[in-house]
């Protein structure tokens, strides 16, 4: 089950710390790695499963960007 799941009583509670965000980044490869594979075998009505934990995953991650504060961000420039 994806980290991003998170019991409705816990959420805006959980702490998000380093760890939690790698282990979302490595879910997010493995996914995008399961739904190239589904899809090379043109079995892309199976992958869509995937596609909407990768997407719900990216909103979550994209919503803690959004909430950092902007000292807090890091940048590759």
């Amino acid at each position: 089950m994806s980290v991003a799941f998170v019991p409705e009583r816990l959420r805006g509670k959980a702490e998000v710390n380093q760890e939690t965000l790698q282990r979302l980044l490595e879910e997010n490869d493995q996914l995008i790695r399961c739904i190239v594979e589904y899809q090379s075998k043109g079995r892309a009505t199976d992958c869509v499963q995937y596609q909407h934990i990768l997407h719900r995953n990216l909103i979550y991650l994209a919503t803690i960007a959004d909430a950092a504060p902007l000292g807090t961000q890091k940048t590759t420039e």
